[in-house]
Parts: structure tokens; sequence; C-alpha cells
């Protein structure tokens, strides 16, 4: 897809060479370097090139993952991509969304974010516990070049949290159809599965 706003056009090939993953988040960049392997992308992250963090000021996952994708090209003068992605709890009204790494505050601490999310659930008795995770990708060129691809995958909440495998809020998402959290799936098992695989079966099967 082109970027939000555009006129429809051909979607734009990546090339072989070195491309920026747009995140300082060790573990989603890991993911992201897996997802790619055997791609001929020379992989590097936002952090490895001391990038800034841009401010996430969208209103959508989409907005955001465009948002800071455009800057870490524009900055490294090099294809760049990134995701936005969180958890969406219907009990909650789609809460935290696109704030679900700031519900864990300054530090990101994702296991007060999950508290907070428990802890929010049962203010309401017997609040239905269903949630999905959103993953938007944005692929970025420096002329200022946008596609972008979104991905999801729905599950139930549960508590404790189970698992030290994956990242953020994947100790507690329990996807429909399967009796483990992403915190207890290996990686491989995760991305057959998840909103992040999704998308990036959709970006692949489109740009390369």
């Amino acid at each position: 897809m082109s970027g939000e706003g555009a006129e429809p056009q051909a979607i734009r090939k990546l090339k072989p060479g070195k491309l920026v993953i747009a995140s300082h988040n060790a573990g989603k960049v890991r993911e992201i370097a897996a997802l790619l392997e055997g791609r001929g992308l020379d992989v590097v992250s936002a952090k490895a090139l001391d990038l800034p963090e841009p401010e996430e000021t969208g209103t959508t996952f989409v907005m955001n993952a465009e948002l800071k994708a455009r800057a870490a090209a524009d900055l490294s003068g090099l294809p760049a991509l990134a995701d936005d992605s969180g958890l969406c709890v219907d009990a909650l009204g789609g809460d935290p969304g696109i704030f679900s790494a700031r519900w864990g505050g300054e530090n990101k601490d994702f296991g007060a974010a999950m508290r907070l999310v428990e802890d929010k659930l049962r203010e309401t008795p017997d609040a239905p516990r269903d949630a999905h995770f959103v993953c938007a990708l944005a692929l970025a060129w420096p002329d200022g070049h946008v596609e972008w691809f979104e991905g999801r995958v729905d599950g139930t909440l549960v508590w404790p949290p189970r698992g030290d495998k994956g990242h953020g809020y994947d100790p507690v998402f329990q996807p429909i159809g399967h009796d483990a959290t992403f915190g207890e799936m290996d990686e491989p098992a995760k991305n057959d599965i998840s909103h992040r695989g999704d998308a990036f079966r959709q970006m692949v099967a489109a740009v390369f």
C-alpha cells in the first residue's frame, strides 16, 4: 500500500542492500531481522546508527510507523523500516492501543504495563478478556516514498503472565486456537501467527 493520502501507484520494490530498522527496542529489532532473513538485506538498527527516536505524535499505528520510518530514512540516507504495534483490549475501549509502550512509564516497564491492564480489567466484574495485537509496518525511502502494511492477531488475556520469551505484552496474550501465550512460544512459532508476521507476509509479497 502507498502512504496515507497518496494517489494509488505501483508498489516500489526493495532492492538488496542496507536497511535501517527504525527501532531502539532490541526484541523488536531481533524479530524483524529474523523475518527478513535470506532477503539479501544488511539490517542495521536505528540505535546502532545513533539515530534519535522521534516523538510519536500520530493517532494511528500507521501514522506512527510512517513517522518513524521517514525520520530514519531522512537521517540515514538509507531505506528504513518502522513498526508500530500495540495491544488493543476490547473491554478497555481499545486501550492501551497506540500508547502500549507508554503504559509502561518512562522506563517502558512492561511488567508494570501488564499489571495496569489487569488492574483496569478487574475494575469491571466479568469484563471480557478479548484482545488483539496490531502491527503497522512502514517502509520509507530517502526520497520520501512510503509503503505501508498492517497485520492483526486476535486472542485473549491471561493472568498471571506466562513465559519469558518475546517482549512487551507477550506473556499475557494467548492467541485464539493456541494453549500457549506469545511469551511461551519460540520465535518461529510466534512469527507464523503473529500480527507482525501477518504484516511482514504482506510486505514480502509486495516489495520483493
